[in-house]
């Protein structure tokens, strides 16, 4: 599965921030399919989207 990174953000953010999930709830909320995945690699999360297929899905 392909995924798209709409945005980057730290790990270490203030205790009771989340700004990874807010941001993905906005994107939400204009009918884009964004969730938060954590990259442990870079200790940040990221926000993706599904890549979309460009062949019709076939």
């Amino acid at each position: 599965m392909h995924r798209t990174v709409l945005e980057q953000f730290p790990a270490g953010g203030p205790r009771g921030s989340r700004p990874a999930e807010e941001f993905a709830a906005a994107r939400r909320g204009e009918g884009v399919a964004a969730e938060v995945v954590m990259d442990l690699e870079n200790d940040a999360f990221l926000v993706v989207v599904p890549q979309q297929s460009w062949d019709g899905g076939r």
